[in-house]
């Protein structure tokens, strides 16, 4: 159960940084500019507010399991259908964003203005907790499996910018035109059979 559990949150974290925005676009350029570590330390940013909104959505579950637990059935079909959403929403993915813009200089303000940036966009919370009713958080509901959930969801994250980053350093410029179009399209593949098993799941509940 710990396992899966952690499975389920780092393909989770890798899925939802996979597509490249203004923060990928900067990570980058970054990386292009001034090495490895400062590609990564963008990511890093990215990585603790993912981790910081999924941690809000889990304890949200978590004080309230008691009440939700009653409702996993119909929270299994709404994460269900939006993950479902946001994988058919990847698979149409749009011209890559330009980079965002901060004036941080050294690793430290980087990772700073990148976590800022990313906190700065609220609903990511509601992605998060819908996500997390469909993958049944709601019916477990103890602090610890929100916390096994909250880490893979910062080392899936996390490892997605160190191979960005690991990549462009290795080719020396930026990524092929299409790798931003295959990367959407891959995470939204995901999503969709994180919703498909949900659905399912829920629907096995109804048939009880």
């Amino acid at each position: 159960m710990t396992a899966l559990l952690f499975a389920k949150g780092l393909l989770l974290g890798l899925a939802i940084a996979a597509p490249l925005g203004p923060i990928g676009a900067l990570c980058i350029s970054r990386t292009l500019e001034r090495g490895f570590w400062a590609g990564v330390a963008g990511g890093l940013g990215t990585a603790l507010a993912d981790a910081t909104y999924a941690m809000m959505a889990a304890a949200g579950f978590a004080a309230f399991a008691t009440f939700l637990s009653t409702l996993s059935i119909p929270l299994g079909l709404v994460g269900g259908a939006f993950m479902l959403w946001l994988g058919w929403r990847g698979l149409s993915p749009q011209p890559v964003a330009a980079p965002a813009e901060i004036g941080a200089r050294d690793l430290l303000h980087t990772t700073t203005a990148t976590f800022l940036l990313t906190m700065a966009n609220p609903t990511t919370i509601l992605t998060f907790a819908a996500i997390f009713a469909g993958l049944g958080l709601a019916a477990v509901g103890d602090g610890a499996s929100a916390a096994i959930v909250v880490a893979g969801v910062f080392l899936g994250s996390l490892g997605w910018w160190f191979l960005l980053s690991g990549g462009v350093t290795l080719a020396k410029t930026r990524l092929p035109d299409g790798f931003a179009a295959w990367t959407s399209r891959l995470s939204g593949l995901l999503l969709i059979a994180f919703g498909l098993a949900a659905l399912a799941s829920a629907a096995a509940g109804l048939a009880e």
